[in-house]
């Protein structure tokens, strides 16, 4: 099976209404590694991080010096080029993370409520390789996780069986597990063993015969990076496509019944499933244009009209309509 199909069979067999899940997110700090799947495990202030918005926060309001006290004008708060600060200010304060105030002739900005650092409690790093006899750039790219740190945990996922060869060419931290994307079926065959998140982490940035380039990180860079992580999957999921404007294309004739639960690209022509964008449209023989109504088919149990975003609520720990927080805090206006 294609990698992308692999890759949303084994979102949809992770997700679950304790969590969440991500999909190709940058998880270097200097470097351009991309993580394809990150599992979000909720923290103690879960709640509290959902009642803002269900989109990312801007990393950058997050770390800006605009606190939930008094109000800074933009310029000061940011450091970084003006146009882009006033690009992020404005952003939040459409999410609710900011609000805005008037300071003489400059704008000023502070949080609506203090960011909950502790939301989120691990994440969970899984590299997808379902033909192992074609790894490509495996191997440095796990070791780049299992040196860094970002991730509580690292796991490869294959269709592959796996030997002891395979293992051998592995970081020994690195998990490994076997999955089955038309049964759903997933056989643990080695655990990942835990990482360093709090301490410094090495990042690999780059390997060429007889030579590796490398650059330490520092705890906090972890820390910045493991939140923006974190909140980059909360705010993009996995769903990253729009179901084929095709009759053929229903989700409900998916199997196993969890892959039509989650409402995949399912292509009944192809009886397997597709990359909306590069396999389908009238070019493929197979296309036939939706005459109204909806193209994905009745789940049994599931509205046929119900799109991606109602799914992801559904099937995980995401709030699509949170009730927000309180716009001003109270009693500070007497000091305006």
């Amino acid at each position: 099976m294609q990698e992308f199909a692999f890759e949303l069979a084994l979102c949809a067999h992770l997700e679950r209404p304790d969590r969440v899940v991500g999909r190709q997110l940058g998880a270097a700090v200097h470097g351009r590694r991309v993580a394809d799947v990150c599992l979000v495990e909720p923290g103690p202030e879960f709640d509290r991080r959902a009642a803002v918005t269900p989109h990312t926060i801007p990393p950058l309001a997050i770390e800006s010096d605009a606190g939930p006290g008094t109000a800074r004008p933009v310029a000061e708060a940011f450091d970084c080029h003006p146009d882009r600060a006033r690009a992020v200010a404005e952003r939040a304060v459409e999410l609710g993370f900011f609000e805005r105030e008037r300071e003489g002739a400059s704008t000023a900005v502070r949080q609506t409520v203090r960011y909950p650092e502790q939301w989120f409690d691990s994440l969970v790093g899984i590299e997808n390789k379902p033909d192992l006899d074609r790894p490509g750039d495996l191997r440095d790219q796990l070791r780049i996780d299992a040196s860094l740190g970002l991730f509580d945990e690292v796991v490869l996922a294959t269709e592959t069986y796996v030997t002891g060869a395979h293992l051998n060419r592995l970081p020994d931290a690195v998990g490994v597990w076997r999955f089955d994307p038309e049964t759903g079926e997933r056989e643990v065959v080695r655990e990942p063993e835990p990482l360093a998140t709090d301490g410094p982490g090495i990042e690999l940035l780059d390997r060429e015969p007889g030579r590796a380039e490398v650059r330490p990180v520092t705890a906090a860079e972890k820390r910045r990076q493991r939140r923006r992580i974190a909140e980059r999957a909360y705010g993009k999921g996995w769903r990253t496509y729009e179901l084929p404007d095709c009759e053929r294309c229903a989700p409900s004739d998916a199997e196993p019944a969890d892959l039509a639960d989650a409402r995949l690209p399912w292509c009944a022509w192809t009886d397997g499933l597709v990359r909306p964008v590069a396999d389908c449209g009238p070019t493929c023989p197979g296309y036939e244009p939706v005459d109204g109504g909806d193209s994905d088919g009745d789940a049994e149990g599931v509205p046929p009209s119900e799109g991606p975003e109602a799914v992801r609520a559904r099937r995980s720990a995401w709030e699509p309509d949170p009730a927000g927080v309180d716009r001003r805090q109270a009693g500070l206006d007497r000091f305006l």
